[in-house]
């Protein structure tokens, strides 16, 4: 090891720590304030400044060390412009090992950047990935007065360093990049689909129910993506149909009449996962008694839905990445490398941009799947479906049991005001275990499990604060032979649609003699409801 480095530490440790650093964040300039710092100790070196050129052509502080980046940018740092705009120019180290001595650092010796009353040696290396240097580190280190040291280990690690950054740099340029393009060609997309008219309800999208705006832009969509070989990202909450939605952009493909295969990847392991999406050959490991091929291979030349995209391992997304880049993969256990031609929808309910940005999910494989997003609206932003889905679910219940139930306006109106934070799911439950329990040939809102605040979800399920409250219907929406209301309570008046929420809340309540089980049946709330909007709109409940 030279005598110019830190004794107590190697370049190796120091190339080791720095290539941790720029590998664990996607804050570029973290990454780089980070790397100068390990330079300083590790090397002894000061005034460590990375510049690079910007997007017009013109060099700028990055990094430096000292100080923070906005002091260095004020004019608080001086850094050698004349020597490194020769550096990138010529894309030729400069090193001088006395700073003073180099007529290219006159100007940055003046103004400070060097130490008067010690000798000290400068350095400046091209950050490049090719021939072009698009930037430059440079460093200063102290000398030792009346040594005589040479400077081919401070060159050597500078310029590796350089490398790194450089590779980082661009790599993050090209993540940008390509984030720019696909945003554009996102809007792009959008705005096509919202310019063509849905298709047709037909046959493949009949599951898809609902006449919904937002609905129909999902089916507009669908129809739109499924005739490419597009790679589909679906994103929304648990319960919205995201399977539902990948099997009808599988059928309104050209694969239709290929395989369609799904699989939910947060529900297997990582080894498990591997072995299914890949395939393995028989001894790969314990139990693999016959060869076996894996997802993959089955939906060859027709459609993969990979459910809960989000959840798999930073070690397999790499592995994942590679099959979408390269459209090949080894099973496990074996050699022989298998092409294959597969049309990929994913989903998830996570928010994937967080995720890339504190480095749980990979930029790369995120950019590689979300090149058609189709956002899935919750229930609650569709709630003008909810009569038709109810009636859906009613009639498979129905066919499912040989029953003929029916499903009354009271009922309907009912679950139109439940939030339902499971989406469609917990609606076609909530079909499901009320027709169970239904004594008569048609369901009411009194058999629901919301009319006697039993419902778990809405237990759960606590609305923010400021989330507006289902609308207060107005007092012609009561029932037919309303309860008899008690001495002294005011007798019922014509609904005014120009009452407020709060007037029609107060109105409701006086006429329930401030019983609030009975105010919230006559306005098809629960009781939980009318607790919540009497406190939002701050109605004193009186006692009579």
């Amino acid at each position: 090891m030279n005598s110019s480095l830190s004794p107590h530490a190697s370049p190796l440790s120091g190339i080791y720590e720095i290539s941790k650093v720029l590998g664990a964040t996607l804050d570029l300039e973290k990454g780089l304030h980070d790397t100068l710092n390990i330079l300083a100790s590790f090397l002894g070196l000061r005034q460590c400044a990375v510049i690079l050129a910007g997007e017009d052509g013109k060099p700028h502080l990055a990094a430096v060390t000292g100080m923070s980046l906005n002091d260095a940018r004020g004019g608080a740092f001086a850094w050698p412009a004349a020597a490194v705009a020769t550096v990138m120019a010529t894309g030729i180290p400069l090193v001088a090992p006395e700073a003073s001595d180099e007529p290219l650092l006159a100007d940055y010796v003046a103004q400070g950047g060097a130490l008067d009353d010690e000798g000290t040696a400068f350095f400046c290396v091209p950050v490049k990935t090719t021939e072009r240097p698009f930037g430059a580190l440079s460093a200063e280190r102290p000398m030792i007065p009346g040594s005589r040291q040479v400077f081919e280990d401070d060159l050597r690690m500078l310029t590796m360093v350089a490398t790194l950054i450089a590779q980082t740099v661009a790599l993050h340029r090209k993540v940008a990049a390509d984030r720019k393009r696909l945003l554009v060609d996102n809007a792009r997309l959008q705005k096509r689909m919202a310019e063509i008219s849905p298709p047709p309800p037909a046959a493949d999208l009949k599951e898809i129910i609902g006449e919904s705006e937002p609905i129909t832009r999902v089916i507009a969509q669908c129809a739109q993506a499924a005739g490419t070989k597009a790679t589909v990202l679906l994103r929304g909450e648990s319960g919205t149909g995201k399977e539902l939605v990948a099997h009808a952009i599988h059928m309104l493909s050209p694969r239709a009449a290929k395989p369609f295969v799904k699989i939910n990847c947060a529900a297997l392991t990582e080894s498990l996962l591997e072995s299914e999406l890949f395939g393995h050959e028989k001894g790969a490991f314990t139990g693999a008694v016959a060869e076996r091929k894996g997802r993959f291979e089955l939906a060859n030349c027709g459609t993969l839905f990979l459910d809960e995209i989000g959840e798999i391992s930073p070690a397999f997304q790499a592995k994942l990445l590679r099959v979408l880049q390269e459209g090949e993969f080894e099973r496990v256990g074996g050699s022989k490398t298998i092409k294959t031609d597969v049309r990929l929808v994913a989903a998830t309910n996570r928010d994937l941009e967080a995720a890339v940005t504190e480095g749980s999910f990979r930029a790369d494989l995120y950019f590689r799947l979300n090149v058609v997003p189709i956002f899935l609206p919750p229930l609650r932003q569709r709630t003008g479906d909810i009569p038709q889905l109810a009636r859906h679910f009613l009639d498979r219940f129905n066919a499912e049991n040989s029953r003929s139930l029916g499903l009354s306006h009271r009922a309907i109106l009912a679950l139109q005001r439940c939030n339902f934070p499971g989406n469609v799911r917990e609606l076609q439950n909530c079909i499901y275990r009320t027709a169970t329990m239904a004594k008569g040939e048609e369901i009411q809102d009194t058999d629901l499990a919301c009319h006697g605040d039993v419902c778990l979800s809405a237990t759960l399920w606590k609305p923010p604060a400021d989330a507006p409250l289902p609308p207060i219907p107005a007092a012609t929406a009561r029932p037919a032979a309303p309860d008899p209301l008690p001495p002294g309570a005011s007798p019922a008046v014509p609904a005014d649609d120009d009452l407020s929420e709060r007037e029609r809340l107060v109105e409701a309540m006086e006429r329930c003699g401030w019983v609030q089980a009975k105010a919230a049946r006559l306005l098809g709330l629960t009781p939980r409801q009318i607790g919540y909007a009497l406190k939002k709109h701050g109605v004193e409940v009186k006692r009579l």
